[in-house]
């Protein structure tokens, strides 16, 4: 974090910041062509090689702190090495929440957490990929969600008993801890509906099978995500993050870290549309011209370079002010929007442009369509961070 103390004492880097990074996941990637990726798609399986390639690298702790073993890199160049990934034809969030997680240990977790955790997973021992929040019957209305955790005293060590119910919980079978958020004050005993939560980090192979259930949830695309089920789990007191019924705040904080991130990952599947449409635009010959000689390729394929051009700005923007300390929940959203819209926009014109052949898995173009849409939905949906703007920077009344 730098000295800057107002907006205007921040700038924002252009053109390809951190080269040697770029360079490095760019031959990282060169090693998992569209075969890999569609095989894997294919069987839904988990990329465990790539994961692995990102780990030896040290880009899965890189923002971990040095002392921990961690690369302490800024979030900037964190979110540079997702959307080169994504850029290359890859698919990062196979492990990135191991990157927003980090914030809630980082800036809650006990000296002792830090030092029992962060070097484990700095060197890839351990991995932290799971995130339960989301409930069925509650989704993003976070404050009312119903698993709960009850504390009990014991002369063998205190702990919690946890019952309750989590979706869309990805990559809950190819983790070993899991970032749990559950109410530990019901909802009725609170002043304010943002009180009364709490964050545990869960050991998964601890607790699997003794009062932990996770189920496959199958998806449209390869997310690895499951259904998690909590039965009488008990979680050591020693687990709790940043203290009882102060979850919410201990989650809020890496929220905006998390918009960041995931948007680096559509500005480089908005470049992976445009790169590899506008190849196939000038290779594709119909009735004796290529079809990007036509206006109706050219310009959907221009407005979405012109898109990703403009959230790529205001991304960077975002995550200058985060790295600087200062307020950055409107520039997170705003990036978080625009950077989803560019490539949604651009995976549509991608296809458009192919065609029949868009349809065919081996250009890999309805793959990555499908992995694209889901930016839009998650982890936060477009008509929320509208909802947001048009209350908290608009000053119009709540809509929900």
């Amino acid at each position: 974090m730098n000295a800057a103390t107002t907006a205007v004492d921040v700038s924002v880097p252009l053109g390809e910041d951190y080269p040697e990074i770029r360079d490095s996941v760019r031959r990282i990637c060169a090693d998992f062509p569209g075969a890999y990726w569609r095989d894997l798609d294919q069987r839904e399986a988990y990329p465990t090689e790539f994961v692995k390639a990102l780990t030896d690298a040290g880009y899965l702790a890189a923002l971990i702190p040095e002392e921990y073993g961690g690369a302490e890199l800024p979030l900037r160049a964190a979110g540079v090495v997702l959307e080169e990934c994504h850029a290359a034809g890859c698919y990062a969030a196979a492990a990135h929440a191991q990157m927003y997680t980090m914030g809630s240990v980082l800036r809650h977790g006990s000296p002792e957490q830090k030092a029992k955790y962060l070097p484990r997973i700095a060197n890839g021992e351990l991995r932290l990929q799971a995130f339960g929040v989301t409930e069925p019957t509650t989704g993003t209305d976070t404050t009312k969600l119903k698993t709960r955790a009850q504390f009990v005293k014991s002369g063998d060590g205190d702990y919690y008993i946890v019952n309750g119910q989590k979706v869309w919980t990805s990559r809950a079978f190819q983790s070993d801890l899991m970032l749990l958020l559950v109410r530990t004050t019901p909802l009725d005993q609170v002043k304010k509906k943002t009180e009364g939560l709490s964050v545990f980090l869960v050991d998964i192979r601890e607790c699997l099978g003794k009062g932990l259930e996770i189920r496959p949830l199958k998806a449209m695309i390869n997310h690895n995500t499951t259904e998690v089920f909590f039965d009488n789990m008990r979680v050591p007191a020693e687990n709790l993050i940043g203290g009882e019924g102060k979850g919410f705040r201990c989650i809020l904080d890496g929220m905006n870290a998390e918009r960041i991130l995931v948007s680096h990952e559509s500005i480089g599947d908005a470049r992976w549309f445009i790169r590899t449409a506008s190849k196939y635009a000038n290779e594709r010959i119909v009735f004796d011209r290529p079809i990007g000689q036509n206006q109706g390729i050219q310009f959907p394929l221009a407005r979405a370079y012109a898109e990703m051009q403009a959230a790529d700005l205001m991304l960077r923007k975002a995550a200058a002010l985060f790295q600087a300390g200062l307020p950055c929940g409107e520039d997170a959203n705003l990036a978080k929007l625009l950077s989803s819209d560019a490539a949604w926009h651009a995976a549509e014109a991608c296809m458009q442009t192919h065609g029949g052949f868009g349809y065919a898995r081996e250009y890999d173009v309805e793959r990555r369509w499908r992995e694209a849409r889901i930016q839009q939905i998650a982890p936060v949906s477009t008509n929320l961070i509208l909802a947001y703007i048009g209350e908290h920077v608009l000053g119009m009344p709540r809509s929900y």
